[in-house]
């Protein structure tokens, strides 16, 4: 199998396949290309329900080829990915595998020092959506750092993304950073999750010590001991223009590839008092609010094991219902965020001064919603009604210098 050595001599990329109608292959099913840097190695694995190897979780199929896990990371939703959004999930000892389990979306958001003493080398495998508020490129980025400034190896088993194919919306003002929004990226990124964390490396994003040790790495001498330092395995037959429909459903309220093409535009909903579908068959495709009109889409949320508590549970909402075959809905969103339902809403909104949560201090500026939308403008540009076309205007110049940071940070062809 041929090697190609990006970038630097530590980053090691395998070639991929191009040929049409070829199925895409995870990073994760190359077990050929990466199992024997594993051998003798105590291993930490970063992982959930989407971590499979064809129909065997990663952690069971390593085990069962002889690699040693120590330990396994979790990230939100747990590693099983049964937890509902938001919700702490504590350390345990995973009873299929035996394998201690560390949270990292409790009380903590990246291992300690402590956590990483019995790990030789950290394998990270998640399947991601490509979208900022989607908190598992957090989770990567503090697991990055932990792990740069412990020393340690990094191995990256890179998955395609769902939402790879545009880039699009308001790209992040450092002012409102947090743990779904930490970086200076667009909410659609167009990166797998493999090239987000070499662009996080690559261009200085983390920790000045992360950054410091990734420097050091540029230069340094791999061994028998330690035959990588950052590597990440990539998915062949990928390009950015592929469709790809997950085998697993990322998280509880991503049920389906119809949720997953919604979700960048519709999660902007949590933002505000309008149910976004959590307790539905359908999150992320439905939304609205008890106080709409009666002649609207009606719907009620009730509790379920992923969505334990949210928005206007056991009472019936009135709104829209965007869901349809996953093929509809990805030609509707049309490779760009959807702001008209969100301009829709707010127009159709009786009680406009409560459309958008206020935070305990009252202040707008400090708002869950411009977390998500990464600004204290886009709030105002739907409260002033401003066209959608002037929005997205607004948005051009800092896309612009996202898309030339994107495209040298690339590992497979771009859409364009």
């Amino acid at each position: 199998m041929k090697i190609v050595l990006a970038i630097f001599s530590f980053l090691l990329v395998f070639k991929t396949g191009t040929a049409q109608n070829t199925r895409v292959i995870p990073g994760a099913e190359r077990l050929s290309v990466y199992v024997p840097l594993l051998k003798g190695k105590r291993i930490g694995v970063f992982a959930n329900n989407t971590s499979m190897v064809g129909s065997s979780h990663l952690v069971d199929t390593l085990q069962k080829l002889g690699v040693n896990i120590t330990t396994i990371f979790g990230p939100e939703h747990g590693f099983r990915g049964k937890a509902s959004a938001g919700e702490k999930v504590g350390n345990y000892v995973d009873p299929k595998t035996g394998v201690p389990v560390i949270s990292l979306y409790g009380s903590k958001h990246r291992p300690s020092a402590e956590d990483l003493q019995n790990v030789d080398i950290v394998v990270f495998d998640i399947q991601d959506v490509g979208v900022r508020f989607y908190t598992y490129i957090s989770s990567l980025e503090e697991l990055m750092e932990a792990v740069l400034i412990a020393g340690k190896p990094f191995l990256i088993l890179d998955r395609p993304n769902p939402n790879g194919n545009y880039v699009d919306g308001p790209v992040l003002d450092l002012k409102y950073q947090s743990f779904v929004g930490r970086k200076q990226v667009p909410i659609v990124y167009g990166m797998t999750i493999g090239e987000y964390g070499w662009m996080l490396a690559r261009e200085g994003w983390l920790s000045p010590e992360a950054n410091k040790r990734f420097n050091y790495y540029k230069n340094a001498q791999n061994s028998k001991d330690t035959p990588f330092h950052f590597l990440v395995i990539k998915c062949e037959n990928y390009t950015h223009a592929s469709s790809y429909d997950l085998p697993e459903r990322p998280s509880p309220n991503l049920p389906n590839m119809a949720s997953i093409y919604w979700y960048p535009s519709t999660c902007l909903f949590e933002g505000t008092v309008l149910s976004e579908g959590r307790g539905t068959p359908t999150p992320f495709q439905v939304f609205g609010h008890p106080s709409y009109p009666k002649n609207l889409y009606a719907f009620t949320p009730v509790p379920n094991e992923g969505a334990k508590s949210s928005k206007h549970y056991n009472v019936t909402c009135y709104g829209w219902n965007l869901a349809a075959p996953p093929e509809k809905v990805k030609k509707e969103v049309n490779r760009q965020i959807q702001l008209k339902w969100l301009i829709e809403a707010y127009k159709l909104f009786p009680n406009k001064d409560s459309f958008f949560i206020l935070p305990k201090s009252g202040k707008m500026e400090e708002s869950f919603f411009n977390k998500l939308a990464g600004n204290n403008i886009l709030w105002k540009q739907i409260k002033d009604q401003v066209p959608e076309a002037d929005i997205r205007a607004s948005w051009k110049k800092d896309l612009d210098a996202f898309k030339l940071i994107r495209k040298r940070n690339l590992l497979y062809p771009d859409f364009e």
